[in-house]
């Protein structure tokens, strides 16, 4: 599997289309809008990249989340700013026990919490009440996370997948906790592996079962299979060396979006369709 760098958005300079100081944050829309949480705003770009619309959040995002339903849930120190369809913003929910929360995802009436200061995940049902916490139950009494970041998506029969970098792979749980199984393995040489001390360090679900994840030092972003083989390895020149922590998305195109967290891009990934000749 083959992908094209196509485009850059962003940057880290001034101006309506720019970030300051923070890019962390990433999630498409069905429509084929990207949405990114960066210093203390959220950014909506259509399809072609134009900026739509921009708002500002009361703390700095960590991570982003469309919703079904169109709310938008932005992850913050200690809170969850959820805003509707326009950016108007309907709550701050707190939530209890809340840290740094680098990771949101609403899957039915459930709402999922990455809580990178309790190395866990929270799950919390349609009243916002916690219900259990997913990743505790283990020797190291969660996630090993040393780059500060706890990512994770949900799949659409409700499955957890979760990095875990300091174990190397990506795990996949249920809603109630248990471990189901993981993909990845410690190699400083093959690609198919993980390297260093802690990858990968982000990820998340794209089309067809396709899992994304991205890696520090040196940084870069793949695409694996639902069983772990490596599809495609993305952008390992266009990255900053010290960029880590580099949210990633794709929309239902298949295309991948990284974010770029020294010069604030985010970089733009389409798969190369093989072509058919006519007959």
């Amino acid at each position: 599997m083959e992908y094209r760098h196509t485009r850059v958005m962003g940057g880290k300079l001034s101006g309506p289309e720019w970030f300051g100081q923070s890019l962390r944050g990433l999630c498409t829309g069905r429509d084929g809008r990207l949405y990114a949480a960066g210093d203390s705003q959220v950014m909506v770009f259509d399809p072609a990249g134009k900026l739509l619309r921009r708002w500002a959040t009361a703390k700095p995002g960590c991570s982003i989340h469309l919703a079904a339903d169109g709310r938008l849930f932005v992850g913050q120190a200690g809170q969850v700013e959820i805003f509707d369809g326009t950016g108007k913003l309907e709550r701050a929910w707190q939530g209890g026990w809340l840290g740094e929360v680098t990771a949101v995802r609403v899957h039915g009436n459930e709402t999922f919490v990455a809580d990178a200061a309790a190395r866990c995940i929270r799950r919390y049902d349609r009243e916002l009440k916690h219900v259990n916490d997913i990743g505790k139950e283990n020797r190291t009494n969660g996630f090993l996370i040393p780059n500060g970041v706890l990512d994770f998506d949900v799949d659409s029969a409700g499955g957890i997948h979760a990095a875990n970098p300091g174990k190397h792979r990506v795990e996949r749980y249920t809603r109630e906790g248990k471990l189901l199984g993981h993909i990845g393995r410690f190699d400083g040489i093959d690609p198919e592996g993980f390297p260093g001390c802690c990858n990968p360090t982000n990820m998340a679900l794209g089309p067809e079962g396709r899992v994304l994840v991205t890696e520090k030092a040196e940084p870069r972003a793949k695409v694996l299979d639902a069983e772990g083989k490596l599809l495609a390895v993305l952008g390992t020149k266009v990255f900053d060396a010290g960029s880590k922590n580099m949210a990633v998305a794709a929309d239902f195109r298949g295309r991948v979006y990284v974010a770029e967290t020294v010069k604030l891009q985010i970089l733009v990934f389409e798969p190369v369709r093989e072509r058919t000749e006519a007959r």
